[in-house]
């Protein structure tokens, strides 16, 4: 089981720098469409496109930052830490799935094992933190009875 944790919080790494090269090369885009953006005879057309694509960008940008963020946040889990409760960077196997408590990137399969990447924050993951090993809570009408815990 710890083997498949490594692999998963790896499967979220590489997940995430790829979003972050999409995010920089959308961003780099855009600002090579607005820089290239040639000054009409219509200067309202020009500057409606120009504004445009500066929301575009700000957007790429803001999402760039979001990503960078959830990598921080990735990045704080010790992989060679025991768990006996859920908290951040523990694996919760549970009778209704298993719930990786990382960030929010939802539902994952790694080496054909399913897999829900959630954060601390989600209603789930609110409701399991804290819990141990034999404890159950119930979300959505359903009982997650914790198997075990990694």
């Amino acid at each position: 089981m710890k083997n498949l944790k490594a692999m998963i919080y790896i499967h979220l790494q590489k997940n995430l720098d790829q979003k972050i090269q999409t995010a920089r090369s959308a961003m780099q885009s855009a600002e090579e469409s607005k820089n290239n953006e040639t000054k009409s005879s219509a200067g309202d057309k020009y500057e409606t496109g120009r504004a445009m694509m500066q929301m575009e960008q700000d957007k790429n940008e803001a999402q760039l930052m979001k990503l960078v963020t959830l990598k921080r946040e990735l990045a704080q889990i010790n992989l060679q830490k025991e768990y006996d409760k859920v908290e951040l960077g523990s694996l919760v196997m549970t009778n209704q799935g298993n719930y990786y408590i990382a960030i929010g990137i939802g539902k994952i399969v790694v080496d054909q094992e399913t897999c829900y990447a959630i954060s601390l924050a989600s209603p789930i993951g609110r409701l399991l933190h804290g819990k141990r090993q034999g404890d159950s809570v119930k979300f959505q009408d359903k009982v997650f009875e914790i198997e075990k815990i990694v």
